[in-house]
Formats: structure tokens, C-alpha cells, sequence
């Protein structure tokens, strides 16, 4: 007998359903994989509401004004916005949470009171019930 033997001579053959069962677990693994990356991609890219800020004025140093954008998902959506005010040194200054609607339109000009002078209005973004996350 020689010095290198041959490893199943030595270990024996290996089951062949061993292999076959690694590969039907890997194709079960990938395809929960990609089932759950479609669902997250899906639920990411339709939220209920999103918000954009149109433009904002600082009234005087107790007052700025804001104009925003609401897109609604549906009509049944009722949302929550918060808008920060900030001033020079970048510390918030102001923050005014409002409700939102598909009932009182799209476009809504509200008022932030502020400690100071503001010099620029933050979009926080807008949450629902089903919607954690601020957009």
C-alpha cells in the first residue's frame, strides 16, 4: 500500500444524499431570501404618506411660516408632520407637529412659533399608524 492513500479508502464514500440535501437547503435558504428582500423593497417603496417643504419665511424673531407638500398613499390615511425650526448655530428653535389629511388637500402653509430667530425650517417628514418611519 502506498503512502497517499486515497481519501475514501481511507474515510469511506460520503452519502449522496448528503449532497443533494445541502443543495435543497441552500434553495430554500435563497428563494426565503429573495421572498423576503421583494416584501421589504415593495413595502419601502409605497409608504402611506411622504412630505416635501416647499419653502419657508421667518416672519419675525417669534415666527416662521412654512409651506408643505403631502402626498397621501390613499384616501383613508391620516398623518402626522413635524416640522423643526433652527437657528444660526443650528439648535432648534421652534418645532410645530400638525395633522394631516387627504380631506384638507395637499398643500399646507402653517406657522412654527420660535424661541428665537430662525434661520432655516427642517422637514422632520410625516408618520401614520402603519408608517413609523418619517418621510
Amino acid at each position: 500500500m502506498s503512502s497517499q492513500a486515497v481519501p475514501t479508502d481511507r474515510y469511506g464514500a460520503p452519502a449522496p444524499w448528503r449532497r443533494r440535501a445541502l443543495v435543497a437547503a441552500s434553495v430554500v435558504v435563497a428563494l426565503a431570501f429573495g421572498g423576503w428582500l421583494a416584501w421589504t423593497a415593495t413595502s419601502h417603496s409605497t409608504p402611506d404618506v411622504e412630505s416635501e417643504l416647499i419653502g419657508f419665511d421667518t416672519v419675525d424673531e417669534h415666527t416662521s411660516t412654512a409651506v408643505v407638500q403631502v402626498e397621501f398613499g390613499s384616501d383613508d390615511v391620516e398623518a402626522t408632520c413635524l416640522l423643526r425650526a433652527l437657528a444660526e448655530d443650528h439648535t432648534v428653535v421652534g418645532e410645530l407637529s400638525f395633522p394631516a389629511t387627504p380631506d384638507e388637500g395637499r398643500r399646507y402653509e402653517v406657522t412654527i412659533r420660535t424661541e428665537r430667530l430662525a434661520t432655516a425650517v427642517e422637514r422632520v417628514g410625516c408618520t401614520t399608524a402603519d408608517q413609523a418611519r418619517p418621510r
